[in-house]
């Protein structure tokens, strides 16, 4: 039997031997390796903190006291170490455990961790609640190199700092987010990982000028040079000038260094406390040591490999035209160069293309400096994470109309890592901004041609975007401007009318040729546009047909439908039957996208059924067809 098959808790942990525990961190990595090439998910991180997960149980007493992962990518060992070795199979898969850190589904998960930066604000308002209640118990924070740029991360421990209260935070620092860490922060952790003279010049100074004979005013004059000596050796100064008790850098693949720290740590009674520990990302897997970048998430196995570019792709590639062609196009991205298809650019174009880190906010108010000296932003961020920067959006930018591009990608159902990263509110939250376009395209064509329009509208425009590849429509040699506000009729029809937006579209002309066959004249627009909507193809198609379905992978509540209803409204088509399809009020799991598509109608079958549900009245031309012989 293997040590990994006998540990169904934490405290099964604190019984293991040195060799022991070697053997577990081995036994430990084949499963992450195994399970994850299977299912897909965040490998290189999750090998990296294999030790650090296995001292942090052993140290501390889960789920007394709270451990928070940020961002959950580092967090399956310790998901491996609390009970769910059984069901860690069904990682990422529907109705399986999440990617992510989950209180509803462990009490070990202490906070929801699919977003960085939030774990140190988290662990401060636990620590603080610990306090008022008069417990005992301790908070650990861990949070990787990234993270920690991230502005809610500074702000929290700006204030950590003010209050005092005893909890932990430790850093994971592999110099890695998902590309390489950036910004200045990222020197400051490189010099401390280079230079780890800092605990032995400290250790050296109270030695000796506590043997001198000149007492108190030496040991000051001591501790007075021991601070200017660590302010020129090592960085480390930085967190004690927070008010933090500094211990490391701490070899984060020995867990008896690691263990040691954390238990200096856990037993200083008063003082708030910050754990450096240096991992390799992909630790003992060689080919994510090498590219951690590649490794840092994966696909299934079996996953066929799209037959043309990703939307992604195709949006890198157009910004890259856009650069070459004109001088004031710039790019920013926040921790995603990779990941939104900017790194081919980036290499063009060091100086015109910005990483700034785990800061969306900043991107976003950056942007807007850069607009307003006649520079064309062009803002590429997740469309769940671009949430974070909803004020800067409304006043940085939209309020001042500055001409910046939002390149959301993963707009809409993203599938496997679940409902910490869905796509599907940003129509909603963008929806409501004053001045604001928010456009949707139906194919990887129309997005380059919608890149190439936002360039040169001269307003703020947000293009959103799904994650994957589309239906692989050709790619026009030459860009081309789309009128601000225009769908297009793609099938005309008389019985009912399907208003599509985005990935919705070719499965809706699909659900038309499944309705004809049963002798139903089903008419598909394009609408494209969101905001603002096409008023006019709009209104006219209800006056005519009296049917519409409305479908959008995005929120009801907020969505193109409620703002197609809005519109009726407005015209005065009361007698209009519509029936909006989209993703009712709650949270979307984890599943792939094809199968939560499904699940809400918004593929080809499930578009055809929720027309001939919703609109009972025409099984009569059915079944007046079908006597006549039409």
């Amino acid at each position: 039997m293997s040590i990994l098959d006998s540990i169904n808790q934490p405290a099964d942990l604190k019984s293991l031997s040195p060799e022991q525990l070697q053997k577990l961190a081995a036994e430990l990595r084949s499963e992450l390796i195994g399970r994850i090439s299977a299912n897909g998910g965040h490998l290189a991180s999750s090998l990296g903190a294999v030790e650090l997960s296995i001292a942090l149980h052993r140290v501390f007493d889960s789920p007394i006291d709270k451990i928070l992962w940020d961002v959950g990518h580092q967090s399956y060992a310790h998901k491996l170490l609390t009970g769910r070795r059984e069901l860690f199979s069904t990682v990422r898969q529907q109705g399986g455990l999440s990617g992510f850190p989950d209180p509803s589904e462990s009490v070990h998960d202490a906070f929801v961790g699919g977003h960085a930066s939030n774990s140190v604000s988290a662990a401060l308002g636990m620590a603080l609640a610990r306090d008022l209640a008069g417990d005992k118990y301790q908070v650990v924070a861990v949070i990787g190199d990234a993270a920690i740029t991230g502005g809610m991360a500074v702000e929290a421990m700006n204030h950590w700092g003010h209050v005092g209260t005893r909890m932990i935070v430790v850093l994971n620092d592999n110099g890695m987010a998902i590309s390489p860490s950036v910004g200045a922060f990222s020197r400051v952790l490189n010099r401390m990982r280079l230079d780890p003279r800092y605990e032995a010049a400290k250790r050296r100074a109270r030695a000796t000028f506590t043997h001198l004979p000149f007492g108190e005013p030496a040991w000051a004059a001591g501790k007075r040079l021991k601070g200017r000596v660590k302010r020129a050796l090592v960085p480390g100064a930085l967190w004690e000038e927070f008010g933090f008790t500094y211990v490391g850098p701490v070899d984060g693949h020995d867990i008896r260094s690691l263990e040691s720290a954390l238990t200096r740590a856990r037993d200083y009674e008063t003082r708030p406390t910050f754990v450096h520990v240096i991992t390799k990302k992909g630790k003992g897997y060689p080919p994510a040591e090498e590219d951690a970048v590649t490794f840092h998430g994966l696909a299934p196995s079996g996953t066929r490999s799209p037959a043309g570019p990703s939307y992604s792709q195709v949006f890198g590639q157009t910004v890259l035209r856009l650069m070459r062609e004109n001088p004031r196009v710039v790019a920013i991205t926040a921790a995603m160069l990779d990941g939104t298809g900017l790194a081919p650019a980036g290499r063009e174009f060091p100086q015109r293309v910005f990483d700034v880190g785990i800061c969306e906010q900043h991107a976003v108010t950056l942007a807007g400096g850069l607009a307003a000296r006649g520079f064309i932003p062009i803002v590429a961020i997740y469309s769940t994470f671009l949430q974070r920067a909803y004020d800067q959006i409304v006043h940085d930018i939209c309020i001042q109309s500055l001409p910046v591009v939002f390149a959301i990608d993963r707009a809409g159902i993203v599938g496997d890592d679940g409902k910490t990263h869905q796509g599907t509110l940003d129509i909603s939250y963008l929806g409501s901004i004053p001045g604001l376009t928010v456009v949707t395209p139906k194919d990887e064509n129309e997005l380059q041609h919608l890149i190439f329009t936002g360039t040169r509208a001269n307003r703020p425009i947000a293009i959103r975007y799904p994650r994957g590849s589309g239906p692989g429509a050709a790619l026009d040699s030459a860009l081309r401007d789309i009128t601000i506000g225009k769908g297009e009729v793609l099938r005309s029809g008389s019985d009912v009318a399907v208003l599509a937006l985005g990935t919705t579209v070719y499965p809706s002309l699909e659900a038309a040729q499944i309705l004809s066959e049963k002798g139903v004249d089903c008419a598909v627009i394009n609408a494209r546009f969101a905001k603002p909507l096409d008023a006019d193809l709009i209104a006219n198609t209800a006056s005519r047909i009296k049917r519409l379905l409305t479908v959008e992978e995005n929120a009801l509540a907020g969505g193109f439908g409620s703002a197609v209803l809005q519109l009726l409204q407005a015209h005065g088509l009361s007698d209009v039957q519509v029936r909006c399809v989209g993703i009712p009020d709650e949270f979307v799991e984890h599943a792939s996208q094809q199968s939560l598509r499904a699940k809400y109608a918004l593929d080809a079958p499930g578009i055809a059924t929720q027309i001939t549900d919703s609109f009972p009245g025409l099984r009569q031309p059915l079944l007046h067809s079908k006597r006549t012989g039409r």
